[in-house]
């Protein structure tokens, strides 16, 4: 009774076609073809009003998936000010097989940077990793990522110059210990590796003064990439949230993770009180079962049913 593999990221927008723009201009990912919602379960799922409708898009990036979804009616609009210590940051961790090629294309797309300067190499205790982070037009965070021979999964030493697909979607959290519960004892993550990341290429790379931040990866049973990452900033300290976000809001993030006994880790979360967003079990259209929920920082998770090998 564990999650077994993340499906997808799914993000909110409030423009789809300029969003679309943006990922495939920018980054060089292939979108497929639009679909339009008015189911009610779908919505349910989410916490939402049944009678919204939404228009979505699957991004490809490489293997993976990134859903981009626009809500009628509206949410609100990604917060200012924001930083990447802030309590609802989420970003997709993009790998890049030439990252000065690829941020050379993304620069005339004029995103907003969050890392000060060009990409930037970490130091020996991050796996000496290249990376850079940055928002698109609407606020959400992004990062760009490339690992030298030998450093994170196999499968990102082959490929093209470009996106090669996600290494992990990376979450701020305001207790390390207690998202660590959440994540390994409810859910059944794995741990995958935990640093202690300060100093002035931290610094650079998130954009503030006086970074420490400890970065625990957080991986799932069957399928190990991609998977989650926690960013515990010790310092400086986030803002925090006080509404909860909804799912039509554009700051709304949500890992999709497959799941195989989904009953069974249901009866776990409502044991543990873990808040829900669906109110129970949901069927959707497609023949699908899944489940929402909160993780203790707001953060917005799907569970979807799968079979052992699904």
């Amino acid at each position: 009774m564990a999650v077994t593999r993340l499906i997808r990221v799914s993000i909110t927008v409030a423009d789809l076609d300029r969003a679309i723009a943006f990922f495939r201009d920018g980054l060089g990912l292939r979108a497929g073809a639009e679909t339009t919602s008015d189911d009610p379960a779908t919505f349910s799922l989410l916490g939402l009003d049944t009678a919204m409708r939404a228009r979505s898009v699957d991004v490809a990036a490489g293997e993976q998936a990134i859903e981009l979804v626009a809500f009628d009616p509206p949410g609100a609009p990604y917060p200012t000010p924001r930083a990447s210590n802030d309590q609802w940051f989420e970003h997709i961790a993009l790998v890049a097989g030439d990252i000065a090629a690829v941020w050379q294309t993304l620069e005339r797309q004029s995103p907003e940077p969050i890392t000060a300067g060009t990409p930037d190499r970490l130091p020996p205790n991050t796996g000496s990793v290249t990376a850079f982070k940055f928002r698109d037009h609407e606020g959400h965070p992004l990062e760009l990522i490339a690992f030298p021979a030998g450093v994170g999964d196999p499968r990102w030493q082959d490929g093209g110059p470009g996106v090669r697909g996600y290494d992990h979607t990376a979450i701020a959290v305001t207790d390390v210990e207690r998202s660590l519960a959440f994540y390994q004892g409810l859910l059944g993550f794995r741990s995958a590796g935990r640093s202690l990341n300060q100093g002035p290429e931290q610094e650079r790379l998130d954009g503030l003064e006086g970074c420490v931040v400890d970065v625990v990866a957080l991986a799932p049973t069957v399928a190990p990439t991609p998977h989650v990452e926690l960013l515990h900033y010790r310092s400086p300290a986030g803002r925090v949230i006080s509404t909860p976000t909804a799912a039509s809001d554009v700051a709304a993030t949500r890992q999709v993770h497959a799941v195989e006994d989904l009953d069974g880790m249901i009866l776990r979360l409502q044991a543990a009180k873990a808040r829900f967003l669906s109110p129970g079990p949901i069927a959707l259209r497609d023949g699908s079962r899944a489940v929402s929920v909160r993780d203790p920082d707001g953060h917005m998770i799907v569970l979807m049913e799968t079979s052992a090998t699904g």
